[in-house]
């Protein structure tokens, strides 16, 4: 479990991270360098899930090696699939990335969310749904993994 205390806003208990796929940890449907070590540091303290329609058909073979779990959907209603997701894992407990419109409603559904600004952009919409924005998902990774680093951008 993650555990922080931001200034001004309490404690936050984190048991999952929920990732985006494609556009957030992966970019054309290939992870991006560094991110398999972050995400290695990062089970260890909490349960890591990512979650993806699979455009590219790649999540299987990319992910094989991760010991995360990797949870597929249809292409139709990947907001709500994934807003049911994060709810089922318990919002409160969870931090959600992503980058696209769909992740919009897992935001809504997590304690905290962060937007990622990748080689695929980032939906201007979910960035107002967001605590936190960054230009990469190693920026993202690194901010969850340091207390001072997230209790700086949330404090209030």
């Amino acid at each position: 479990m993650l555990n922080y205390k931001i200034p001004g806003r309490g404690k936050f208990e984190i048991e999952n991270i929920v990732l985006d796929y494609n556009g957030t940890v992966a970019v054309d449907g290939l992870i991006l360098d560094g991110v398999k070590e972050l995400l290695s540091k990062l089970k260890e303290h909490a349960n890591v899930y990512i979650l993806t329609a699979d455009t590219y058909g790649t999540v299987r073979e990319e992910c094989k090696d991760l010991g995360v779990e990797v949870i597929r959907f249809p292409n139709e209603n990947a907001g709500e699939n994934k807003k049911r997701i994060v709810k089922e894992l318990n919002g409160q407990k969870t931090i959600c990335i992503g980058n696209g419109y769909n992740d919009i409603p897992m935001f809504e559904e997590s304690i905290l969310s962060i937007a990622v600004i990748e080689g695929e952009g980032a939906c201007g919409k979910l960035l107002s749904n967001s605590d936190i924005v960054t230009r990469s998902i190693i920026d993202a990774l690194n901010i969850i993994l340091n207390e001072k680093k997230l209790a700086a951008t949330l404090r209030n």
